[in-house]
């Protein structure tokens, strides 16, 4: 039997009931305006997406980044990807070229900040480099090209003359394609830039490439620039032209806002499927709105509060604690489990509502507050790390486990004493049923039905251990032990996940967003989009960088090179321009006289005419630079040379973090002969950093958990043997979590890696629960312990389990792989706790009861 609790050890239970079921209303007002409170300051929470809000913001690579991000990424890139399908390729290029006209003309009027510039080609700098394009070529080539000129004259001249011998070899023909090719004109006419327009070589893609001052990150303005930039193309009226135009959207601004909105709107589509799956298996266990209405109520309380918390102290949510709604609903409702289970339970038993509360509050806090106070510690586990995107999920889980808590011990008493005013139970002295209605034989039986419902949750583990214990307890004990040597082979072979495309979103949910990117990045060839930024912080230091850069790229061998090539403002100013331009201007004078002699076709010389230099060319230097061109290289305030680009060896092994570290550690702090230091960031660096803070976590993350949860279960057992109980059943279910993950090749990420901490603290739970249960029954309870405690705790793990099970549904593969292992975990201590901790203390009462027995006939 259950011994009766104490008094004078829970005087303060009887005062505190007393005020919740006297004074519902007083404790609901006070709950009430703090959760009002609470859902406002929740409400002004804003999630960042970006890997750079997972690292402390002081760190020097996320600082750059910042400061990189000021002077580079201060005006965001659109492009307007207009197709024409149909129609012949000139009606179709005429017509893109005619809307790409019309298009710049109408975002330019937009203005700052929406638009501050949009361009559908490079026609300024088509018109400015093409009649230097020849200042672009070496030196020694173009002095080779004078002499095969001269020699092609001469050639002919004396073919013309009959004075050609016989065995003369001809030099060079003079014809558009030999001339452009070595007069350095192919980076101008490759079919890139027809015409000086952003333009595919078929002719049936052009782009408009906008530049806003709105960033792709502030998701309020980004819409309003992304509504203004659509209204003004459908103004266009883009298919009622001959052939009809249809445009798409890419760029930074565009996939910002897409990633904030898609973000957004799957913290609610996940939140919204947490909170359906845990009401409808609450309501499946209670079959009582009056249940499901207290708990859902209680959880809202407590997962209000932690948020508002969030807000006051960390200020956002990053990609780590964006689901954490979900995860601590479905985690903290345990507590409200136990409590309404026992509640109902003391209820069914005849107990009055003050009784009844009372009672449940004596019975039930020690082994909800060790449960809650262990996943606490397994959450504030992750807070000892660098990786923020750990501190801040740690700090957000802990606190959210104790309020939740408190939520449960203050509020929920006082909405069951509420509920019972406005609707009482009563129950009948012998059969201890509720008075529903008229008495009939179908409610007596729905009321047994649903009064004997709950049980079951528990009955099918209960069956099976008092029968075949011994089994059970040595199966789960060898399969643990099995789990722990397989993990560590799994370990030995760096179960990280290294291939990033595995830790975005699902990109068949933006294929046309990736196909227009595409598009518009190989017809414009933006600089910048693959590569990573420096900023250096005078443009002398550029040469010295490169220099530097360049000599560790080749120290590398072939296969092991961080990157491939370096990009400045200097590439684009040729050297030796004074020596060049007498050459050129040879060549114009030869070309000349070939085009007089008839040597150069009519056809080739109108390709030809706009690419000689002029009479009066002159040397320049960057400043001379059209806009359009020298863009990629501007900072905001207006300032040309300082920043550099390194690009990848191969756009396709960004992918890869194996390449991504390489990659940053070739860039991230180069120190240069004058004595300054240059710092890279970027993606590279910063997933580099992300992951080196997330492998320095992992050791000391597990092992602060597992030590602080075995303190607070030794401290609220009084390091009694009910504290080994817990602790094994913990182990247990740790062993079979590792096997599973070496069987199912489970891939470590920065997200999902939080899974195996918190489970110590949330796998604990259920042992506690029922470890208590039993030492209130004493010897020979395991079966009523199963059945009653137990299938509250199917319960808590089917809630945790079910918010777990909601993260699986994000576009987001990072946070389904969190869903994958966190669940694997749910399982494994959910039947470590209900099939072998229940196995052992049968096992146990079984040898104990026989060693009395044999003592009492001894004597």
């Amino acid at each position: 039997m259950r011994p009766p609790p104490t008094r004078s050890w829970f005087a303060w239970f009887d005062r505190l009931v007393v005020l919740q079921v006297q004074t519902p209303g007083r404790v609901l007002l006070v709950s009430g305006l703090l959760t009002l409170v609470s859902l406002v300051l929740t409400l002004r929470l804003e999630v960042h997406p970006g890997f750079e809000y997972l690292l402390p913001q002081d760190r020097p690579s996320v600082r750059e980044l910042h400061r990189v991000a000021k002077q580079t990424a201060g005006v965001s890139t659109l492009f307007v990807v207009l197709r024409a399908d149909s129609g012949t390729p000139d009606e179709a290029r005429a017509a893109l070229r005619r809307a790409g006209d019309d298009l710049a003309v109408r975002l330019a009027a937009l203005g700052s900040p929406w638009v501050g510039s949009a361009e559908d080609g490079v026609k300024e700098a088509f018109r400015f480099l093409s009649p230097r394009a020849g200042l672009y070529a070496k030196l020694s080539d173009l002095v080779s090209l004078r002499d095969d000129v001269q020699r092609r004259i001469d050639y002919e001249v004396e073919k013309a003359t009959g004075n050609l011998l016989d065995d003369d070899a001809p030099p060079p023909e003079i014809n558009a394609e030999t001339l452009k090719k070595r007069f350095g004109l192919g980076g101008l006419t490759d079919g890139r830039y027809p015409g000086g327009y952003y333009e595919s070589k078929d002719g049936r893609v052009l782009v408009v490439a906008v530049r806003s001052k709105v960033l792709g990150t502030d998701l309020g303005m980004g819409r309003q620039a992304l509504a203004k930039i659509r209204a003004a193309v459908d103004e266009a009226n883009l298919g009622a032209s001959s052939p009809p135009i249809r445009y798409g959207l890419s760029g930074d601004l565009y996939t910002g806002v897409s990633e904030l909105t898609v973000v957004n709107a799957d913290l609610t589509r996940v939140g919204v499927t947490g909170v359906v799956l845990i009401a409808a298996v609450v309501f499946l266990y209670y079959l009582r709105l009056r249940a499901l209405l207290t708990m859902l109520l209680t959880i809202l309380v407590g997962v209000s509060w932690s948020f508002a918390f969030t807000e006051l102290t960390v200020g956002f949510l990053n990609l780590a604690t964006g689901f954490l709604f979900t995860i601590i609903a479905g985690n903290g409702i345990n507590a409200g489990v136990i409590y309404m289970a026992r509640y109902l339970e003391a209820r069914r038993a005849g107990e009055p509502l003050l009784e009844a509360i009372r009672v449940t509050h004596v019975e039930t806090w020690l082994a909800t507050l060790t449960a809650c106070l262990a996943a606490s510690a397994a959450y504030a586990s992750l807070t000892i790390t660098e990786f923020r995107g750990f501190r801040d999920f740690g700090l957000i889980g802990a606190v959210g486990m104790i309020l939740c808590w408190i939520a449960t011990y203050s509020t929920m008493p006082a909405i069951l004493a509420a509920l019972e005013r406005l609707s009482p139970i009563e129950f009948s002295g012998a059969a201890h049923l509720e008075r529903v209605g008229p008495a009939s034989s179908r409610a007596t039986y729905w009321r047994k039905f649903r009064d004997a419902w709950a049980r079951t949750f528990g009955l099918p583990f209960g069956f099976i251990v008092v029968r075949i214990p011994r089994i059970i307890v040595v199966s789960g004990l060898t399969f643990a032990t099995l789990g722990v040597v397989m993990l560590v082979r799994y370990v030995r072979h760096d179960p990280i996940e290294y291939d990033m495309r595995n830790m975005r979103n699902d990109r068949k949910l933006g294929v046309e967003e990736v196909k227009n990117r595409d598009v518009a990045v190989e017809v414009t060839g933006f600089v910048g989009a693959e590569g990573m930024a420096i900023l250096v912080d005078k443009p002398e230091q550029v040469a010295e960088l490169r220099t530097v850069l360049y000599a560790r790229r080749d120290a590398a061998s072939e296969a092991d090179r961080p990157f491939k090539d370096i990009h400045a403002l200097e590439d684009l100013v040729p050297s030796d321009q004074a020596a060049k331009i007498p050459v050129l201007l040879a060549i114009k004078a030869k070309v000349l006289r070939a085009r007089a002699r008839g040597l150069i076709s009519d056809a080739d010389w109108a390709e030809l005419e706009g690419h000689l230099p002029p009479d009066d060319l002159a040397p320049f230097s960057a400043a001379d630079l059209p806009a359009d061109v020298a863009q990629p290289f501007t900072e905001v305030d207006g300032t040309r040379g300082r920043i550099v680009y390194i690009s990848p060896t191969d756009a396709s092994v960004t992918e890869d973090a194996h390449y991504l570290f390489r990659w940053a550690d070739a860039y991230r702090r180069s120190d240069l002969p004058d004595g300054s230091t240059v710092l890279g960031s970027g993606r590279a660096v910063i997933y580099a950093d992300m992951w080196a803070a997330v492998i320095d976590a992992i050791p000391p993350a597990v092992a602060f958990s597992f030590v602080t949860t075995a303190l607070v279960v030794v401290v609220a057992f009084r390091a009694r043997r009910a504290s080994v109980l817990v602790l094994g059943a913990l182990l247990v279910g740790i062993g079979w979590l590792g096997g599973l993950f070496a069987i199912l090749q489970v891939r470590l990420n920065f997200l999902n890696f939080i899974a195996l901490p918190i489970t110590f603290g949330i796998g604990a739970d259920y042992a506690v629960n029922v470890v208590q249960r039993y030492s209130i029954e004493g010897t020979g309870g395991v079966l009523r312990t199963v059945r009653e405690t137990g299938g509250a705790v199917v319960l808590c793990s089917l809630t945790t389990t079910l918010g777990y099970l909601a993260l699986v549904s994000s576009v987001n593969f990072a946070v389904r792989s969190l869903g994958v292992a966190a669940v694997l975990g749910e399982v494994c201590c959910l039947l470590a706790a209900v099939l072998v901790l229940p196995a052992a203390l049968v096992w146990r009462d079984a040898t104990a009861v026989a060693a009395a027995e044999k003592t009492a006939l001894n004597v």
